[in-house]
C-alpha cells in the first residue's frame, strides 16, 4: 500500500467559457518503509544493478511502495553501512538495489527559499 499524490484535470463549461479546474487529490494508504517485517510483495523482488526499475526504467520516484531493509545492514570496504531498498514500481514490477548505489541527489544544490 502506498501514499501518492494525483493531479486530476477536469474540464468545466461555465458561462460559455472553457475552464480547466485542477484538483489535487491526496490518496493515502498506510505504508511503513521502515517496518521491521518485510511486506509480502518484497519476496518477488529482482536485484536492479542500475538504480531504476529493470522493467520500465523508472527511478525510485516512480515506486508506489517502498520498504528499506534496515534489519541487516551490510558493511562496505570503507566501513560504511548499506541497506537493501525495495521498490514496488508503478508498472507492477518489484525491484531492489543497494542504498549505496543510489545516485546523488540534486536537492542539496537547490537554494533555500528563505535565502532570497
Amino acid at each position: 500500500m502506498a501514499g501518492f499524490y494525483g493531479i486530476v484535470l477536469s474540464p468545466k463549461l461555465k458561462a460559455s467559457k472553457f475552464w480547466i479546474t485542477i484538483k489535487i487529490t491526496l490518496l493515502f494508504k498506510y505504508m511503513d518503509a521502515f517496518a521491521p517485517v518485510p511486506p509480502e510483495w518484497t519476496n518477488k523482488a529482482v536485484h536492479a544493478y542500475q538504480f531504476c526499475c529493470p522493467n520500465c526504467r523508472s527511478t525510485s520516484l516512480g515506486a508506489t511502495q517502498v520498504w528499506i531493509n534496515r534489519r541487516s545492514p551490510v558493511m562496505t570496504e570503507e566501513h560504511r553501512r548499506k541497506w537493501q531498498e525495495f521498490y514496488y514500481c508503478h508498472c507492477d514490477y518489484v525491484w531492489w538495489a543497494w542504498s549505496s548505489d543510489r545516485p546523488p541527489s540534486d536537492l542539496h544544490n537547490q537554494q533555500d527559499c528563505n535565502s532570497m
